[in-house]
């Protein structure tokens, strides 16, 4: 008996020797912003279009979000919220979850899924996972059940937003007959992109159509027309671009907000693609900015990531459901047609139809949500394309950017006049109706009640 209390003793020294050795893992909001950059990084390189990146963006922030939000007294779950959202699933009563490290290991379990380079996640994955278990291995253990339990929760949810049953729909098919209706532009005149995306189930807004903007002008060749008057807009403002004063500083907003994934080079008989940023991508990196500027912790970090993809998504879906309903001709291809056959415009044209703007409906969404957040008066650099190599650029507030961002289309000569102004008013409207819909934080929710 003795001989067995002695071996009992030691061994319990042995225990909590071990347990002291072990460290909390900790999960700071660079850690995070560092993960979103390598979904971004992946975005780029697997070239996944603007509808499509702003999914990936969304699920994966959700997931991180739902987690952290389980063990808030500051903000609320979106179960209920979004779409068909069920409640999440709680962590086992006996495990000790480190939520941090969950939500950041949910983040990119999700974003694995929905890609092309799984090994680019999973290479950073694996890699933390040797650094987290020499820290504590109890606590990985324990937070990475959780995790994976709630991203089996969020694939579930997320199988059923038909964007399955939209890769087996036919592609788009132009009507050559028709001189307004959409045809594939150069160089690589590509099909038309996502002609399904607004059968994909939204996450706040009611449907697709909910924030549907005026028709655009009236298709005419004629010169008194409001349709052809825009059209020559675009083609005198392209020519009165140069490298000095006013027109150089367009010509640096056109590059600016760029945000082309589908950008063709030639160089004799070959063509490659020169990968860049997506228009949610570029916001999601302004969320960054906003961050680390205010200092965010993890939390709010995570819930100004996830309230922004949130807009983005939405935002998509109700532009491209106009897109594919109004089927409108991009400026290059009448300009080509009727006036200057060796015409181009400063930024390629992406290949969908024209009205309304994506990235003027995005921008607006987005700001909407980062003021809501931040104020109006928040004013910060942006060097969200350094990486691509143009300068950093700066503003007084989120909705500055965002009309920048939506004016950027004009001196691109890749839109009208009305789908920038109608894109940017559309995509308002759909982030004040997600500001309004989606409140997260316990306090104002319960004061509200």
């Amino acid at each position: 008996m003795f001989k067995k209390s002695i071996l009992l003793f030691f061994s319990l020294l042995v225990l909590l020797s071990c347990t002291s050795e072990e460290k909390h893992i900790v999960i700071t909001p660079d850690d995070y912003n560092d993960a979103v950059e390598k979904v971004t990084e992946v975005i780029i390189h697997d070239i996944f279009s603007p509808p499509v990146a702003s999914r990936i963006y969304a699920y994966s922030n959700i997931a991180a979000y739902e987690i952290l939000a389980q063990s808030s007294t500051e903000y609320t779950s979106l179960a209920g919220k979004l779409k068909d959202l069920p409640e999440t699933p709680k962590p086992d009563s006996a495990a000790v979850v480190n939520y941090d490290l969950a939500a950041l290991i949910a983040q990119m379990e999700i974003a694995k899924t929905l890609i092309f380079s799984e090994e680019r996640i999973t290479d950073i994955r694996d890699s933390l996972y040797i650094k987290w278990e020499d820290q504590n291995p109890t606590e990985l253990a324990a937070s990475k059940a959780y995790a994976l339990k709630v991203t089996n929760h969020i694939k579930a949810w997320m199988d059923g937003d038909n964007y399955k049953q939209t890769r087996t729909m036919p592609k788009f098919s132009v009507n050559p007959d028709n001189p307004s209706r959409w045809q594939p532009t150069p160089p690589a005149y590509m099909d038309g992109i996502e002609p399904h995306w607004m059968k994909i189930r939204t996450f706040v807004i009611d449907s697709a159509s909910q924030f549907k903007p005026i028709p655009p002008p009236e298709f005419s060749m004629e010169k008194d027309s409001e349709f052809y008057k825009q059209l020559i807009e675009v083609y005198d403002v392209r020519n009165a671009m140069t490298e000095e004063g006013d027109a150089s500083e367009k010509m640096a907003i056109a590059q600016f907000w760029d945000c082309n994934p589908y950008v063709s080079t030639h160089k004799g008989h070959l063509m490659f693609a020169t990968k860049k940023i997506t228009p949610g991508g570029h916001w999601i990196g302004i969320v960054k900015i906003a961050t680390k500027k205010m200092e965010a912790d993890l939390m709010e970090t995570v819930y100004a990531y996830t309230k922004t993809s949130i807009a983005l998504f939405d935002g998509f879906i109700s532009c491209w459901d106009e897109k594919y309903r109004s089927n409108l001709i991009r400026p290059e291809t009448l300009i080509n047609q009727y006036i200057d056959d060796g015409w181009a415009p400063v930024l390629q044209t992406p290949p969908f139809p024209e009205y309304s703007s994506g990235h003027s409906v995005v921008s607006g969404a987005a700001a909407e949500v980062l003021t809501e957040i931040y104020g109006d008066d928040f004013s910060f650099d942006d060097d969200t394309e350094t990486p691509y190599g143009l300068p950093v650029r700066s503003f007084k507030s989120f909705r500055s950017a965002s009309s920048e961002a939506a004016l950027s289309r004009l001196y691109g000569g890749i839109h009208y006049r009305a789908a920038i102004d109608e894109g940017l008013k559309q995509g308002r409207e759909v982030g004040r109706y997600i500001v309004g819909k989606l409140d997260l934080k316990a306090n104002t929710a319960q004061a509200s009640n």
